[in-house]
């Protein structure tokens, strides 16, 4: 019995560049802002866009590895 292949997930990957943030999806980059929270807003639209049109995605942030905790 094999599993049925569901629609790829959409990956929308948020990364510093030069002192910028820029929002990345399939090798292109969709947005150049200056803060991380205005690159986050930017890839979150884009995800509920694709969210609405049916496809599974995830919004990555690189360099953040998790959680804090404080001692």
């Amino acid at each position: 019995m094999s599993a049925k292949a569901g629609p790829t997930r959409a990956l929308f990957t948020i990364r510093s560049d030069a002192g910028a943030w820029v929002v990345e999806h399939d090798g292109r980059r969709l947005d150049t802002t200056s803060t991380q929270e205005e690159a986050r807003a930017a890839a979150n639209k884009h995800a509920r866009q694709a969210q609405d049109d049916g496809r599974p995605c995830q919004v990555r942030v690189i360099g953040e590895a998790g959680f804090f905790m404080e001692a």
